[in-house]
């Protein structure tokens, strides 16, 4: 056996694998940072030794936050799991542009295994292998030296306290710079890796903890009735769209034909300027049918559905996506992913799957208004070329590849286009259900997607991106309505002329109650898309 000074004698300290750990990540896994910090102030030679400055500062603060935790035993661990996840984040901005806050942490939480497959491809396993498994297995082989406790804290300590002065210098040094930085430009921090994510895992696990699964649910609309007054039943069909873009509808004045059957449908009322409340299905969904939209939290509060169940009405959820993100969990709910449970399938199943059952669900409720919502896969994002029937590549040709970065602009808006056209013949199919039920109810379909979606422009894919600095192709969303047969009494001349008329989704939650007639005082008329819209004529 070695002497005991022997052993001390060898390796690397824990302090110079920590730096060399924090280098690498700093330089290999930070293109996305770097790249966006000197499009923002350029490259002229003056601005040289502040941008220095601020490599120096990100390091260090690197180290600084890292070193708190990789300690003793600890150190190897920590620094593999942050080589391992600081590479795939660098992937993902890279390959996206997609940034990994606290908003996409519960996007990952929440992921079913068939939309995490939709996100493996070559470039994924490059990345990983080579950023981060390879560092990772020479992190794991390398021989620490130990100097025992009480020199490895005060070495630990006066590393930690020499990167606090190189953040601190620095911004001394070049206020101005870090000011504006900080102030101005507070986007760039969200691409800062791993000092970002970081921050971003710590925002989420306070979060998880401040709202338990099985935390008390607050009610809402606890006087909620249907009106004596209203004669006639109602049935909506709301559909709840995924990853659609405004701007890729034809029925908005986009160039291609998008819309080819519901440009036939005289009832159908497009709104130009509808925008949601999130770039995420986890965070826009429960926004959607929460009272308080955008201006509050909906989770750990009753939903619409709830309202709409408590005043009487027959409420349905089908899933073709996900799930529901806590907003059907007290409603009758219904997966259709799955071929034993959906009838229409190929390469994956499809949403007008949903519509089948429908008829029987609708005749086995004789009294009674209905709301059925119908949650599609849409336009799910990176494999578009999966969400439409082959009948449905009218333009061609498609990318058929997960890395969206092997494919042409041309490919991927292609394949794109050809899943909104899918949706175009699944929303008319469902205006075709309720035309089969408009002289039993009034009748109505409420479609809005719950977010956009990049498709390259300025270097960004997919969505996600934190509201503050999202495209607004991310945000600005497809919303469409139709009524049918002769008892509803909406003036869809009135409707048609405020189509262009700025939206959002906070405007769903009161806009259903209005169509249903659902008297509550948690109802604002202001909010409801229909006030204003109603025949005056109409019988009582």
């Amino acid at each position: 056996m070695a002497s005991s000074s022997e052993v001390h004698s060898r390796g690397l300290t824990g302090n110079t694998l920590l730096l060399l750990v924090t280098a690498w990540v700093i330089g290999v896994d930070n293109f996305s940072f770097f790249g966006h910090v000197l499009k923002t102030y350029g490259t002229a030679p003056a601005m040289l030794p502040a941008l220095l400055a601020l490599a120096l500062a990100f390091g260090a603060l690197s180290v600084l936050l890292v070193g708190l935790v990789a300690f003793g035993r600890a150190i190897k661990p920590v620094l593999i799991v942050l080589l391992l996840l600081s590479a795939l984040t660098a992937y993902f901005m890279d390959s996206y542009g997609v940034v990994i806050n606290d908003e996409m942490l519960q996007n990952v939480a929440q992921t079913n295994p068939a939309e995490a497959r939709d996100l493996l491809n070559f470039r994924l396993l490059a990345y990983f292998l080579g950023l981060g498994v390879v560092p990772a297995w020479l992190v794991a082989r390398a021989r620490l030296r130990w100097r025992g406790w009480r020199a490895e804290a005060w070495a630990r300590l006066k590393l930690l306290s020499l990167a606090l002065l190189a953040i601190v210098g620095p911004a001394l040094l070049f206020g101005g710079f870090f000011a504006s930085f900080v102030r101005e430009h507070k986007p760039l921090r969200s691409y800062a890796n791993p000092a970002f994510p970081l921050y971003s895992v710590v925002k989420y696990a306070r979060g998880r903890l401040a709202s338990p699964a099985d935390q008390a649910i607050e009610p809402i609309g606890l006087d909620a009735r249907r009106s004596a007054e209203d004669p006639h039943r109602e049935l909506m069909i709301l559909v709840v769209g995924e990853t659609a873009r405004a701007d890729h509808f034809s029925l908005n004045g986009y160039a291609r034909e998008t819309n080819p059957l519901l440009k036939q449908e005289a009832g159908v009322i497009s709104f130009t300027d509808f925008h949601a409340c999130g770039t995420s299905t986890a965070v826009s969904v429960p926004c959607m049918f929460s009272a308080e939209g955008s201006n509050g939290k909906a989770e750990g509060k009753e939903s619409l559905l709830d309202v709409l169940q408590r005043a009487g009405v027959h409420v349905l959820w089908l899933d073709n996506n996900s799930d529901s993100k806590g907003v059907a969990l007290r409603v009758p709910y219904q997966d259709f992913k799955s071929p034993e449970v959906n009838t229409v399938c190929d390469v994956e199943c499809r949403d007008e799957g949903m519509l089948v059952p429908l008829q029987d669900y609708i005749d086995s409720h004789p009294s009674g208004d209905i709301v059925i919502v119908l949650h599609q896969m849409g336009n799910h994002g990176p494999a578009y070329y999966k969400r439409y029937p082959a009948a449905f590549e009218r333009f061609k040709p498609v990318c058929r590849n997960n890395d969206l970065s092997q494919c042409t602009p041309e490919e991927i808006i292609n394949a794109y286009d050809n899943a909104l056209l899918y949706t175009d013949h699944f929303l008319a199919k469902t205006i075709e259900l309720l035309k089969r039920n408009s002289e039993r109810f009034e009748t109505a379909l409420i479609y809005v997607s719950d977010h956009g979606e990049s498709l390259g422009e300025g270097g960004t894919w997919l969505h996600g991106l934190p509201r503050a600095i999202a495209p607004k192709a991310q945000l600005h969303v497809p919303a469409i309505m139709w009524f049918g047969g002769h008892h509803h009494d909406i003036d869809l001349a009135a409707l048609r002329q405020r189509r262009d008329q700025p939206y959002t989704h906070d405007n769903l939650f009161h806009t259903v109650l209005g169509f249903l007639e659902i008297e509550t005082a948690i109802y604002r008329p202001e909010l409801d898309i229909l006030h204003g819209s109603r025949k005056p004529d109409w019988p009582q």
